[in-house]
């Protein structure tokens, strides 16, 4: 390991855990929840020096005019119109050292270009009353079985607000409140090292039945998100569309997925599509299991907390998703463009995972850092088979008001041993994303051909 990745890891206070707990906290514990933690499980106050502050509840009841959901300066009172505190660059990255990732501090050493933007700390993050209370009774209920690949007695909310285990972290990353559903554009860039790249554009909607509100665990019928991806861009790709029904119980069900070819006009069961396999459109720089940073199951690897930690994250970044920029304005030779990102200090959960003997995947270990108000994941580290840095993952969070919840500004995905890099989940010259709470016919094998005709 670099010295950077020493440094980078300084201070980092180890937490002895069981990678598999089998959940459930006492009373006691619960009823911390709302009060010295915020309602989903962070903590309420702030850090010692004021440079994290309280949570006071979010964005809640903001409700900006549709034509201003991707303007910042509509979100003035919560942090839209702020001004950098300071910028990191190479020249002062020493002295940042200890609140930065191992894959940022190799981005600053790599490009002289590239700075890393501070703004003031906002603790945006909010959801509805509802998946507060659910939140709360999962953490009285929830479990994990069958080597944490099966999540049992929890619905709606959080299922482990008060982790134990980075399995459970894990879990609370992939069911977090994102909205009941979403249609929205993801436009997936694969950015060479001289800075061109060509569009690659898919529609995707998303029903979050894990989320609805009233739910219970068997009307789910072992579904937790309906994905439904049509490739509308380039010409060459256009109509094909990807159906996947997430299992919640992954050792009775793996996660069913399918294809639909309009030039074949069949539907085939896709299996591939998940692991270390290639992502559609990605051009080679993501797996399937790097979409929203990490899903799917989570079998391949070992997994521990190494510990909570204050770190710069990419945080608020509501820049990044204007509608008044053009992609060629974000996207530049290495990275994006750093006047348009924003970072701030925050509470992280840090989650190692190594591949466990007998598995295989194409990163021997990644690790992730988590938000501790929204428990996305915001970055990760990410190492090649010689256990070298290979790769740096980022998520640009914004909350969504219409969504009530958090979303993707952006996610990149940094090849420091090649130069490229892929900006995805963008969608600055397309459509804003839209709430929406799909029929479940709309997730049917049976209409993804109607979908693909759609198009065309």
């Amino acid at each position: 390991m670099s010295i950077w990745a020493r440094i980078a890891l300084a201070g980092v206070v180890t937490v002895s855990l069981n990678t598999v707990a089998q959940a459930k906290v006492s009373a006691a514990e619960a009823a911390k929840l709302g009060k010295e933690l915020m309602p989903l499980g962070g903590e309420k106050a702030g850090n010692a020096d004021g440079s994290i502050p309280a949570w006071d509840g979010g964005m809640v009841g903001f409700k900006p005019a549709d034509a201003d959901l991707r303007r910042f300066e509509a979100y003035a009172k919560y942090g839209g119109t702020d001004k950098p505190l300071y910028t990191i660059d190479p020249s002062n990255a020493s002295k940042y050292a200890d609140k930065l990732s191992a894959g940022h501090l190799e981005l600053l050493k790599k490009y002289p270009s590239y700075r890393i933007p501070v703004y003031p700390s906002r603790r945006n993050v909010y959801a509805p009353e509802f998946v507060y209370a659910a939140t709360k009774k999962n953490a009285l209920e929830a479990e994990l079985a069958n080597e944490g690949e099966s999540l049992l007695n929890a619905v709606t909310g959080i299922p482990f607000p008060i982790p134990k285990s980075g399995k459970e972290i894990m879990w609370n990353h992939k069911t977090r409140y994102r909205g009941l559903g979403v249609t929205r554009f993801n436009v997936q860039l694969a950015v060479q090292t001289n800075g061109s790249f060509t569009p690659y554009v898919l529609r995707e909607d998303v029903q979050f039945a894990f989320s609805k509100e009233g739910i219970n665990s068997d009307a789910l019928e072992n579904v937790m998100i309906y994905f439904l991806q049509v490739t509308t861009a380039p010409p060459r790709q256009s109509g094909n569309v990807l159906l996947i029904h997430e299992t919640i119980d992954q050792v009775k069900e793996p996660r069913r997925a399918w294809l639909y070819n309009p030039g074949q006009r069949r539907t085939r069961r896709a299996p591939n599509v998940a692991y270390d396999n290639p992502g559609t459109g990605a051009d080679g720089l993501r797996t399937n299991d790097q979409l929203d940073v990490f899903n799917g199951a989570t079998d391949r690897y070992s997994w521990k907390i190494v510990g909570k930690r204050e770190m710069i994250v990419p945080y608020n970044s509501i820049r990044l998703a204007d509608d008044r920029l053009k992609y060629t304005d974000i996207v530049k030779e290495g990275h994006l463009d750093p006047q348009y990102t924003r970072y701030e200090l925050h509470r992280v959960w840090v989650v190692d995972s190594e591949v466990k003997e007998g598995t295989s995947h194409i990163y021997k270990r990644r690790t992730f850092y988590v938000d501790e108000d929204s428990w996305t994941i915001l970055a990760a580290d990410i190492y090649d088979k010689r256990d070298t840095l290979w790769r740096l993952q980022e998520y640009h969070p914004i909350v969504v008001p219409p969504l009530q919840g958090i979303g993707p500004a952006c996610d990149t995905v940094y090849d420091l041993q090649s130069g490229r890099y892929l900006a995805m989940e963008m969608s600055n010259e397309e459509a804003a994303p839209t709430a929406m709470d799909f029929t479940l016919d709309h997730f049917r094998t049976s209409n993804l051909a109607k979908v693909a005709q759609q198009l065309r």
